[in-house]
This record gives C-alpha cells, structure tokens and sequence, in this order.
C-alpha cells in the first residue's frame, strides 16, 4: 500500500494557508517547514524528483513510492503534446494516470520558452510551440496553462512566465518581467484562490536585484499561494547564482513556500536551503545516473573510470539505499559499458536517495539547531569528483 493512501485530507484548502514554519536557523536563512495538499502533506527543504512526462525516468511507480519523495513534478508542456490533457482527464487526473498518490506540481511550460526557443514564437497574449514530436503547433496561454493543470488534478500549478536566458540586457530582463507580471495576473484571475489546486507565481529578474525585488513585491500583491525564484541555473556562474539567492530568497513573504526551479547540485541545494529556499526540483540526479555518475557522501564517481573495475565496495559506504545494500562498484561498472538497462535503474534509484536523504539531513538539522555543522560538512563533502 502507498504511504500516501492514507494521508491526503482531501481538502481544498490552499498551500498559503496550510503553510507553517516549524523551525528556524538561527545563523542562516534555513528553515524547516510544512504544507499539506490534499494528497499529503510536504516536508521542507525537500527536493521533488522530476518526472517530465509523467514518469520519473529509469524508475517505475512503485520504486518511486519506496523512495518517498516529499513531492513530483511534472511538465504541462509535455504532457499537452503527449498523451493530452484530455485524455489524463478523462482517465482521472495526473495521480491516476502516473501511479504516484503523493502531492504533485506541474511546471507551466514557462521553462521551455527559454530550452525551446528555436521552436517557439512569443507574444503579449500567449507562446505558440512547434511540437518537437509531430511539428504541429501548440498554444499555450496563461489562461490555457493554468486550466490545463486544473484539469491534471494537480496539487500545486505555476503561472506561465517568461524566462530569459543568461547573460541578458537590462533591456531584456525587464522585458521579460513586465510580461511575466501581466501574465501573472491573467493566471491568478483564471484560477482563483479556493479550489483544490494551489498557484505559485514565478520571480523573474536575472542576476539583477532591484528587478527581483521589483518582481516579488509585483508577485505578492497578486496574492499567490507560493512564489518561485526561476530565471537561474540559465547560463551564470554557480557563484553568482549562489550571491543572487543569498540576496533574494530571502525578500520572498516568508509566510508561504518558496521554490527554486530547475536548481540544482547538491552544492547548490545545501546553499539555497541556507539562503531560506523550501522546495527545489531538478533533472541532475536521473540525467546523471543515465550517464554512468553517482553522487556520494564522498564526492560524485564516474563509472567507467577504470578505478572501478575491481572494486567490490558499493559506491557509498554510508548509504543504506537497494543499490549500496547489494550492488558493488565493479558490477555496476560492468553494467554501464556493456550497455545493460538495469544499470540505469540502479544508479537511478541511488542518485535520488542521495538528494532525498541530503535534503532530510539538513531538516533535520534546522529542527535539532545544528544546521551550521551539517552544512559545512555538506560543502565539504559536496566537491570533486573521485577519478
């Protein structure tokens, strides 16, 4: 039975109101907090695992279950061109359709404005996307986006944005603020606070602060239930990301959720938690496990460095994930240059156990005041590759 059967309230109410800080990091910005959903209540800082296209890649639902993420996230881009909206509807939501009974967030297509814009062409009202599966054109409005996330049964909807790439004019970074901000307000208006699907707004800004408080003071008179940081990890520096998010996370309305899109490392993960981020989703940990990486207590391992060839330790001593508990270096080794499809499984399963135990560590931290110490030993831990 899944852990979540039992859990979801089945209310309506938003995240905004649900949200509670249960701790606070008295050197930092950290915090641990707590949201319930009508699928199950969220434990921050958590980290959702992505899957795109309703399936997180390289697990099946069930392996997903036994991993216990806080959250999913999945893409209404995506699942627009395939299946459709209206046949998930049809079937009875997201959560039916992908066997995952736990709280869900879907992306708006915002990002792939931004990672498709040779396939897209933009316009004050909407973004209409040449489909890279069949070439046929795809409308997305905020109005569009946010009734086609309605409809999935998600837990957890985002406003369509427009998110610039890096490095950016002034020019076009308040370019893509200003209509980031009217559609916003198109997509608050087109589902308003009360029903069973919350809405997150998205701060825009690039690396340019007067923009990103300009954005979240714009955001927060709309009067959304969360509002995420997006328009980073888009071709800056890490350090700067990280100065920028030290500058800005904490400018969010500290009464509900803040999220960092598409972010990132496990050095970015321990740095935006200090800077007082709750919830984080990224494609590294499945993407890298598909090309042969483990991330580690003791550093990220390649796998077809010839290191590994006899080595009958697992890849993490310290981790108590299926991978670690029965698999050894050399085997896995083997698996990834002789091309065997359980590799990815294995290395999957490891990677996402890795950042869901990160991210449990450093509540766990804030709840017990010891945050400075597990974070400096994260950062430690969180470098070079062990070739």
């Amino acid at each position: 039975m899944s852990r979540w059967s039992a859990s979801g309230s089945g209310a309506a109410s938003s995240v905004a109101q649900a949200f509670c800080v249960v701790a606070r990091d008295g050197a930092s910005h950290a915090r641990a907090a707590e949201f319930s959903t009508a699928h199950g209540t969220v434990h921050t800082p958590a980290f959702m695992p992505v899957g795109t296209a309703a399936s997180v890649k390289g697990l099946a639902p069930w392996e997903l279950d036994r991993l216990a993420p806080e959250m999913v996230l999945a893409n209404t881009y995506h699942l627009s061109l395939r299946p459709g909206v209206d046949v998930i509807e049809r079937i009875g939501g997201l959560h039916r359709f992908m066997a995952w009974q736990g709280p869900i967030l879907t992306d708006s297509g915002g990002f792939q404005v931004f990672s498709l814009a040779a396939r897209r062409s933009l316009d004050d009202d909407g973004v209409t996307f040449r489909s890279h599966i069949d070439g046929e054109l795809l409308r997305l409005t905020p109005e569009s986006c946010v009734d086609s996330q309605r409809r999935l049964g998600v837990d957890v909807a985002m406003a369509l944005d427009v998110c610039p790439a890096l490095p950016a004019t002034r020019p076009e970074l308040e370019a893509a603020l200003a209509r980031t901000a009217r559609w916003a307000l198109r997509c608050r208006r087109a589902l308003p606070p009360g029903g069973a699907t919350s809405l997150f707004g998205i701060v825009q800004g690039g690396l340019d602060l007067a923009l990103r408080r300009r954005a979240i003071a714009e955001l927060a008179e709309i009067g959304f239930d969360g509002l995420a940081l997006g328009g980073y990890s888009v071709g800056e520096a890490p350090v700067e990301m990280w100065k920028s998010l030290a500058d800005v996370a904490p400018l969010l309305p500290a009464d509900r959720p803040r999220y960092l899109m598409g972010v990132g490392t496990p050095l970015d993960l321990v740095h935006a938690v200090a800077s007082g981020v709750d919830l984080f989703d990224c494609v590294l940990p499945t993407r890298t496990a598909r090309n042969g990486l483990l991330h580690t207590s003791r550093g990220p391992i390649v796998l077809r460095n010839a290191r590994w060839r006899d080595a009958v330790e697992p890849p993490d001593p310290a981790c108590d994930c299926p991978t670690c508990r029965n698999c050894s270096l050399a085997l896995l080794r083997h698996l990834f240059l002789a091309h065997e499809a359980a590799v990815v499984v294995l290395a999957t399963v490891h990677n996402l156990h890795y950042f869901l135990t990160l991210m449990r560590r450093m509540r766990s931290a804030i709840m017990a005041g010891r945050f400075a110490e597990v974070r400096a030993d994260l950062l430690a831990a969180s470098g070079d590759l062990i070739d």
